[in-house]
């Protein structure tokens, strides 16, 4: 079997993987599409503190192949999306439908595979860059078979963090202004999502201005290049204090939302800067485990501002992928524009090339 395999230094496609047999509860399923997301990539630089040699890819869809004996959820022959989230499905949270408050989806890391003999680890619970992997059962949703898997398989990861950060961390209202730092696979869905919820003025900001047509395409209404030194103050003329001033007491002007989709210390300074009253800023990237931010503590007293977290959307995989599934398929959002490009295995190196250029919207790996 064939997958692509970080040794704690290098990252190469392999051949003789091999896959060990189902428990009562876990799934096998045989790979048909994987995306490439940054977080693939901090993997193969090694920046996570996880176990290797690991197969690498978290983001995928397929067909399920084989089940284990418990197995209820899923049968063989089943298309489904696989969710990195391993929750144990009894706890408060996940009892509240908070899955990714689970203490049980932390380091959920086994050696399913072998090659040449050696154990190899799985990556985020999941390891997609493998023609066939095995996760749990609580992990594959299954969708319907006329959802293509190429795009399916970017809901996993990309789609549910970008749209539930919307749909479920924060609390957009019809009417009101936001503005999204990055516009990759995470910030698109971001955008896409606040104009489900009605958002009137949606600003898109990144270094690459190519990506301007994209981002209003998927439904920003301004696009910002991120590379300016006044980045602030052009959000703040875009949403002036008042008809004379584009910044007001307490720095009032501004939108209500922020989504940081870079976590870079000094666009999470921007994000809070170019806050209005009450403007929360909503960190989605994932940056090293010491990476430190600054602000102003002005910038949240008195005024009611705020800076939350989000994790993989605050998603509950089995409520929010089928309704993101329905909505794709009512022509509501859309996730066939977010696959730039398509790849067979043999050429991942080119996925990773166009990821790191910044030249794609999502990269998606085909077995």
């Amino acid at each position: 079997m064939r997958g692509i395999v970080y040794n704690g230094t290098e990252t190469n496609l392999v051949t003789g993987l091999e896959l060990r047999a189902p428990g009562p509860r876990d799934v096998i399923v045989e790979i048909k599409a994987a995306g490439l997301c940054q977080s693939d990539l901090s993997y193969m630089h090694g920046l996570y503190p996880v176990p290797s040699p690991g197969v690498c890819g978290h983001e995928g869809a397929g067909i399920v192949a084989e089940v284990g004996s418990a197995v209820t959820l899923v049968a063989p022959g089943d298309h489904v999306v696989i969710a990195t989230l391993t929750a144990c499905g009894t706890c408060e949270y996940c009892a509240d439908g908070r899955p990714t408050a689970c203490r049980a989806t932390l380091g959920n890391w086994s050696q399913p595979f072998t090659l040449d003999g050696q154990p190899i680890y799985n990556f985020a619970a999941t390891s997609a860059f493998a023609e066939r992997t095995v996760v749990r059962d609580v992990q594959c949703v299954k969708i319907p078979r006329d959802v293509p898997l190429t795009s399916a398989a970017i809901v996993g990861c990309g789609v549910v963090t970008g749209m539930g950060a919307v749909f479920n961390r924060a609390n957009v209202r019809r009417g009101q202004s936001a503005v999204v730092f990055g516009v990759g696979g995470v910030g698109l869905n971001v955008i896409q999502a606040l104009k489900v919820q009605g958002a009137t003025t949606i600003i898109a900001v990144d270094t690459v201005p190519e990506k301007e047509s994209l981002a209003r395409q998927f439904g920003a209404t301004h696009f910002l290049d991120g590379r300016r030194d006044d980045i602030v103050a052009a959000i703040g003329e875009l949403r002036p204090a008042s008809e004379t001033a584009a910044r007001g007491a307490f720095n009032s002007g501004g939108v209500n939302w922020a989504f940081d989709c870079v976590a870079h210390p000094q666009v999470t300074w921007n994000a809070l800067e170019c806050l209005d009253w009450e403007g929360t800023v909503v960190v989605i990237g994932v940056a090293s485990q010491t990476a430190e931010f600054r602000g102003l503590y002005g910038r949240l007293t008195q005024v009611d501002r705020g800076i939350i977290g989000c994790r993989y959307g605050s998603i509950s995989p089995h409520r929010d992928i089928p309704r993101i599934i329905e909505m794709y398929r009512r022509g509501e959002v859309m996730l066939d524009e977010l696959v730039t490009t398509s790849h067979p295995i043999e050429h991942w190196a080119d996925a990773v090339h166009e990821l790191e250029s910044g030249a794609v919207a999502r990269g998606v790996l085909t077995f």
